[in-house]
């Protein structure tokens, strides 16, 4: 991990995110075609209102994350270079962009982590209250000084779980009612 040291640099909503994701979205399409099961913004910039890193967030599905070369060489020589290999964790694979802040993460076709991220994304568009408390705990620890941004990311385990404790209740009572 390369060491950031210094607090975490947060912008209130931008309405050019959805765009710079459709402009992604359209030159990862070019390049991996029918390889992609889906693509999805998401993150905090893919939530109107909600205050974010600029960097894009981008959920790319294939059939198998692990199956590196049926898109990794694609992808590095169109400028996308793999920064993270993560086997232990759902296969994940995460790559930057060539000339714009991305991340995007690659996971294979059935994999929880994928439905939890759109569950999430999904809840904060929607709930207006936990999308608000989400950036309060945001803006408050972006205030201290992380030696990696990762952990940044891992002091927000515990909002994310209490927000998706209700995301999924409320989904499971959906699905009884059906």
């Amino acid at each position: 991990m390369k060491p950031h040291n210094a607090p975490i640099i947060l912008v209130e909503s931008d309405p050019g995110w959805p765009k710079a994701f459709e402009r992604e979205a359209h030159r990862i399409r070019s390049i991996l075609g029918d390889k992609i099961i889906q693509l999805e913004h998401v993150g905090s910039t893919s939530v109107p209102g909600l205050c974010a890193k600029p960097i894009i967030d981008m959920l790319l599905v294939v059939e198998n994350s692990a199956d590196e070369m049926s898109y990794v060489p694609a992808l590095e020589a169109a400028g996308y270079p793999l920064r993270i290999r993560e086997p232990e964790w759902f296969e994940h694979r995460m790559f930057k962009g060539p000339d714009i802040d991305i991340n995007l993460h690659v996971f294979s076709a059935g994999t929880s982590e994928v439905e939890r991220m759109l569950r999430f994304r999904d809840w904060l568009r929607s709930n207006e209250g936990d999308r608000d408390k989400y950036a309060q705990v945001k803006r408050s620890l972006a205030e201290t000084t992380w030696r990696h941004v990762q952990h940044y990311a891992d002091a927000k385990t515990s909002i994310i779980q209490e927000i998706m404790e209700r995301a999924n209740a409320k989904c499971n009572t959906l699905r009884q009612q059906t």
